[in-house]
């Protein structure tokens, strides 16, 4: 873990049923959340790493989900509980708590 890029370390001590956003990883680490939308996409040990964590500040998915697209990624979600209304994440109720 000692190697990992601060993204995925973040990313590891999201719990299931939770989200953050792009822009919460960004402010934490001085990033622009383009940039963590960058480095997500490369991430090599997804699931492992939970990249399908991180939406958009308007609690929506991303189009550009690498692995397997923006359907895959609702779907694990909502495997980990997270509900969706209207294709949004209810932020208040599964983002995590700054």
């Amino acid at each position: 873990m000692k190697d990992l890029h601060p993204v995925y370390k973040l990313l590891l001590r999201i719990p299931k049923g939770k989200v953050t956003t792009y822009g919460a990883i960004g402010k934490q680490l001085g990033l622009n959340p383009r940039h963590v939308g960058r480095i997500l996409h490369l991430n090599t040990g997804a699931p492992k790493i939970p990249c399908h964590r991180v939406i958009k500040s308007d609690g929506s998915i991303a189009s550009g989900y690498a692995f397997g697209g923006p359907d895959k990624q609702r779907k694990i979600l909502e495997s980990e509980s997270v509900k969706f209304v209207k294709n949004k994440v209810d932020l208040k109720k599964y983002g995590l708590k700054s």
